[in-house]
């Protein structure tokens, strides 16, 4: 493999060996973050650039600076009045342009024509949404592809930060503080979505593999803790992902080979007037080449197959207003055939040797949005979207006799939610600013699930068709008492007239700067969130008939308290530390004295089909988080983060215990080099990344019930009671950048687990040998990537 890499790095490097110094072109928008209004006479400068390169905005908003040499380079954007803001380490590329939406802040008081400083908390700290004041941070694509470990997943690279724990290695799950990964909002351009992610359950938020295709994702927000008012309907964190325009000025295209699959990309202008662009990504899985190689995948001898298309089109309908289309779809697929099963290599899926399963999952996320400039101070969007998800899932027993099948258990879950959100922003002043906005989601769904016995009656859990609608309104209002001092309130409403659900949820936010190095911030929220949709219609088998028992389950409440402390010790090097307290109520638990608690949804495969539910659980989270951060600086860059986690429920028995997500602690160190290879602007990267994570409490198994049984039974009065060894894994990134005049040609080399460390998935019960068995996560597994811009 080594000689490999030379031989392909030795290659590339005789063909460009001619190419004369590349430059590439810089392009953006620059609008005030508060009103949204385009921003005129704002000066651009990129630094270090001999004669120095630069563009003023037009009337607008936009800019453009030709000539810019390719590689790292920091832009400065002033505006008399504003904030300065320091873009620093864009990757210039000869294959691609830089396009950069840029919102610039309000000075509280008139400043004289700012000279330039280097402020990193006016960049990397700094959230998209300006209402977000605590436990929250931007990120964008170039962290995705950048992180050992990542393979180009948001979620996968979010995982690296503070308080937060992957599900595991088969899935890209988003564990935060200790809270059920379904806690989790994702948005996707404003729009309420469902799971972004291919063999995503009816009853998750997370998958194998993301739909979310990285080439297309711009800089976006994640949030973990006492978000603003206008995120509802979640109680552990929120995605709001945003996707990037096409190129408005020349086509550019993409082409890419990884673990995600066979990728094609095109981008570029509609039209001669270059107000219309358009972006579009089509991947197809290469898992099936994977196999052919003889890489175990963790899924015996099935192979996953998916593909997704990701799409954006953009239009400046006139000076004031523009019109955007965009849309995620994919479908994924997968079999697990008894007979090919082999017992003898782990298996992260669910296969079993006397089971036949097959599985088919499909969802899009289609949008559009029109947004109108009322004034200067004021503008409106509007945003309709429509959203689908489908699971199809059969499973087919093995006789252990004659090896013979019979149906077990057919389940076909199928939603739809048309959505409705209008936003209002409104700037008063520089110390002032609302924003207010309403939603509306009509839920349309079909849900039947049934296990089958051989001469014994059919158990219906589900089999329902319907509508349900979801309001949610909110208004928040920021208030800047000097350039120091921040405040932000509002309040949330969610109703759901399923059952008549009301909740009202204030929320608060502080944060005060001491010095140019040192802040401190505060927040408090109340979040709400309606239960999975399959969790109302579990029906309840009478003598009557069946029965709904969920349908009035109330929403689950968590209380949040944070608070944060901001120290920057250089203009590259900060240290941030977070406590954390919630306080969930409204849990539903079983009506019945049990273990069961809502707050263990997502820990397995397997839906909650639990019935008679009521919401008498309560939980608690609490923790500290500390994050040490060097931003990339003369090639060199790490990230350390380290939390410590308590997360306890108590279920409807009264005995308090250990949720399925309680790590106790995470450590994450991560960190990279770049080098310059060569005059011609090649790039060697080194990446490392090492976790160690708390082992999980797991369900004891009862060995004397699952032998009288023939499958693993639970010893449910012991729940979350046996803890796990801790996990233990190192992944390093080796990456190559070359240069060519008008394109970029990139590899890199991904290997997972290095060290091989074997780390507990879960333990299952074997009736051929009577024994209880341990499968393990994925071992070592080399990823490679190329990619190929023009």
């Amino acid at each position: 493999m080594t000689r490999l890499i030379l031989l392909v790095a030795l290659l590339i490097n005789t063909i460009g060996s001619n190419a004369q110094q590349q430059t590439q072109t810089i392009s953006g928008y620059v609008y005030d973050d508060a009103s949204r209004a385009p921003l005129t006479g704002v000066v651009v400068t990129v630094m270090n650039t001999t004669p120095q390169k630069g563009a003023v905005t037009d009337a607008d908003g936009r800019f453009r600076i030709d000539s810019v040499p390719i590689g790292r380079q920091t832009v400065v954007v002033s505006y008399m009045s504003y904030e300065n803001k320091v873009l620093s380490n864009l990757v210039v590329t000869a294959g691609k342009e830089v396009s950069l939406d840029i919102a610039m802040q309000e000075a509280v008081h008139s400043l004289k024509e700012v000279t330039v400083s280097y402020d990193r908390s006016q960049d990397k700290n700094r959230t998209i949404n300006d209402m977000a004041l605590i436990s929250a941070r931007s990120f964008n694509v170039d962290e995705t592809k950048r992180y050992a470990g990542s393979l180009g997943d948001p979620s996968r690279m979010a995982a690296n930060f503070a308080g937060i724990v992957a599900g595991n290695d088969s899935r890209n799950d988003i564990v935060v503080r200790g809270n059920s990964p379904n806690g989790m909002l994702w948005q996707v351009e404003g729009l309420n979505a469902p799971n972004p992610n291919h063999f995503g359950t009816v009853n998750s938020t997370g998958g194998p593999v993301s739909m979310l295709n990285n080439n297309n994702i711009a800089k976006s927000d994640f949030l973990t803790g006492a978000f603003p008012a206008q995120y509802g309907n979640a109680l552990a964190g929120a995605f709001d992902i945003r996707l990037r325009n096409g190129n408005r000025d020349k086509a550019e295209y993409v082409g890419q080979i990884g673990f995600n699959g066979f990728e094609g990309g095109a981008e570029g202008p509609i039209g001669k007037n270059k107000k219309t662009s358009y972006l579009i990504n089509y991947r197809y899985s290469t898992l099936g080449v994977f196999k052919a190689l003889g890489l175990n995948l963790g899924a015996g001898t099935a192979v996953p197959i998916y593909q997704d298309v990701n799409y954006k089109l953009m239009s400046d309908l006139s000076k004031k207003s523009k019109l955007t289309v965009f849309g995620i779809a994919g479908n994924s697929r997968v079999n697990f055939l008894g007979a090919d099963i082999d017992t003898t290599k782990p298996d992260l899926y669910g296969g079993n040797p006397f089971e036949d399963q097959r599985a088919n999952f499909a969802t899009t996320i289609t949008g559009a949005s029109y947004e109108y400039q009322l004034s200067e101070k004021s503008s409106t969007k509007l945003i309709v979207g429509y959203s689908t998800t489908k699971q199809r899932y059969t499973n087919d027993s093995i006789s252990q006799v004659d090896n013979s099948t019979y149906p077990s258990q057919d389940a076909d879950f199928r939603t739809g939610k048309l959505s409705v959100q209008w936003i209002y922003r409104h700037k008063f002043n520089a110390k002032n600013n609302i924003q207010a906005g309403l939603t509306y989601e009509n839920i349309s769904y079909d849900l039947s699930f049934k296990r089958l016995f051989p001469q014994q009656p059919t158990r219906v859990y589900s089999d329902e068709q319907g509508n349900m609608n979801l309001e949610q309104g909110y208004m928040q209002w920021k208030h800047r008492f000097n350039n120091d001092l921040s405040f932000v309130g509002g309040m949330h409403l969610q109703y759901l007239d399923l059952n008549g659900s009301f909740a009202a949820e204030p929320r608060a936010a502080l944060r005060y700067r001491l010095n140019n190095k040192n802040s401190v911030s505060i927040g408090y929220g109340l979040h709400s969130q309606a239960q999975n949709v399959y969790n109302y219609f579990v029906q309840t088998p009478t003598a009557m008939g069946s029965i709904r028992t969920n349908e009035n389950l109330g929403f689950t409440r968590s209380n949040h308290f944070i608070a944060s402390y901001d120290l920057n010790i250089s203009r590259n090097l900060r240290v941030k530390a977070e406590g954390y307290y919630q306080a969930i109520s409204n849990v539903p638990v079983e009506s019945r004295a049990s273990s069961y608690s809502v707050l263990n949804s997502g820990a397995r495969f397997e839906l909650d089909n639990e019935d008679s539910l009521v919401n008498n659980g309560t939980g608690t989270n609490y923790g500290a988080e500390v994050t040490i951060e060097h931003f990339l600086s003369k090639g060199f860059y790490f990230l350390i983060t380290g939390s410590l986690i308590n997360s306890r429920y108590t279920g409807s028995d009264g005995v308090e215990r250990n949720t399925a997500f309680n790590t106790g602690h995470v450590l994450n160190v991560l960190a990279g080099k770049e080098f310059k290879v060569g005059k011609k602007g090649s790039v060697l990267a080194l990446n490392i990344r090492v976790s160690t994570i708390g082992g999980r409490y797991l369900t004891p198994i009862d060995p004397v019930a699952s032998q009288a049984v023939g499958d693993a039974v639970f010893n449910t009065t012991k729940a979350y009671s046996v803890k796990q060894p801790d996990y233990f894994r190192t992944d390093f990134r080796i990456a190559y950048r070359k240069e060519f005049k008008k394109s970029t040609m990139e590899f890199s080399l991904d290997l997972q687990n290095i060290t091989n460390h074997k780390n507990v998935f879960n333990q299952t019960y074997d009736s051929r040998t009577n024994r209880i068995v341990y499968n393990y996560q994925q071992g070592f597994f080399p990823v490679p990537l190329f990619r190929y811009t023009f």
